[in-house]
């Protein structure tokens, strides 16, 4: 398995942001993971991600333990947060060499025209970024995100705010970049679920309160935004 959740919690004071949550996820698989604003998405990416810790449970991915060996996790996972922070005066050349030294990768120029052209940046690659538009800054935090060619994708909302051209482009890089890595993506839109996922797990209140194949949800006739409402209203 490429993460294994087990018995995950964490409170925040007395409120809980997470508790008992136990799932996993396998290389190829693209994970939609949905709950209201608040149930605890953001804080297990964050946790799974080593910018965090759990308060009890573990995680491994990829065999790494995320509390031991976090480091070494890090450089197996490429994350882009709902936020994107990006240096906004920076070239995207000049951003993309900057996190790629970080990450230390070999032939740094090679995989950054690699990244630029898998990412579709090619003609915006001499701009700086405070230039781009929303949609083009999205494709630079996951330009960044891919750029050590990670075996994990962990994207947060990372498509809110963008058109409906934006949206296109950025599931379909997706779902391209999902045939090789385990991807998984918080969000709230339902449709982006439906296209791009081929697992769905739901969470309420810091609990899973459902894991199931896109597949057998179709099969079974069941509307994921109305069995999603139902879950968690």
């Amino acid at each position: 398995m490429s993460i294994t959740i087990e018995q995950v919690s964490k409170n925040y004071g007395d409120q809980v942001a997470l508790s008992n949550v136990s799932f996993s996820l396998k290389q190829g698989e693209i994970v939609g993971f949905l709950g209201p604003n608040g149930a605890g998405k953001s804080t297990l990416m964050k946790i799974i991600c080593c910018y965090l810790s759990q308060d009890s449970g573990n995680i491994e991915v990829c065999d790494l333990n995320t509390k031991t060996q976090d480091l070494l996790v890090k450089s197996k996972i490429g994350y882009l947060p709902e936020d994107n922070p990006l240096y906004l005066d920076m070239y995207i050349k000049e951003y993309l060499s900057f996190v790629g030294g970080l990450y230390r990768v070999i032939n740094l120029k090679k995989r950054i025209e690699e990244i630029i052209d898998q990412t579709g940046l090619d003609s915006e690659q001499h701009k700086k970024i405070g230039e781009l538009s929303k949609g083009f800054k999205q494709r630079v935090g996951l330009a960044a995100a891919l750029i050590h060619n990670p075996k994990i994708l962990i994207l947060d909302e990372p498509t809110t705010g963008l058109d409906p051209n934006q949206l296109v482009g950025i599931r379909n890089l997706i779902k391209e970049v999902g045939k090789e890595k385990t991807v998984l993506l918080s969000t709230h839109i339902m449709q982006e679920v439906d296209q791009m996922c081929n697992r769905v797990i739901i969470i309420k209140q810091g609990e899973i309160v459902d894991d199931n194949l896109i597949d057998n949800l179709k099969q079974n006739n069941i509307d994921l935004e109305e069995h999603f409402r139902k879950l968690t209203c």
